[in-house]
């Protein structure tokens, strides 16, 4: 029973692309490790740039340059 978590910052990703990144990922187990697709869970967190921080900044500081 194979749980996935991606967690990506909270930038307008549509319903249809976190579709296909469930859909992908699902996949890929299915392919690579024949895990059945029925007991595969993805889940995705959605993350406000505030509260993701890289080298010491927060990613909405990033983006401000």
């Amino acid at each position: 029973m194979p749980f996935v978590n991606i967690r990506i910052t909270k930038d307008g990703v549509t319903a249809e692309q976190k579709q296909k990144l469930i859909t992908g990922v699902t996949d890929l187990l299915v392919e690579v490790l024949d895990k059945n697709p029925a007991t595969t869970f993805v889940i995705i967190d959605e993350v406000e740039t505030d509260n993701w921080g890289i080298g010491g900044e927060s990613v909405t500081e990033i983006r401000k340059r």
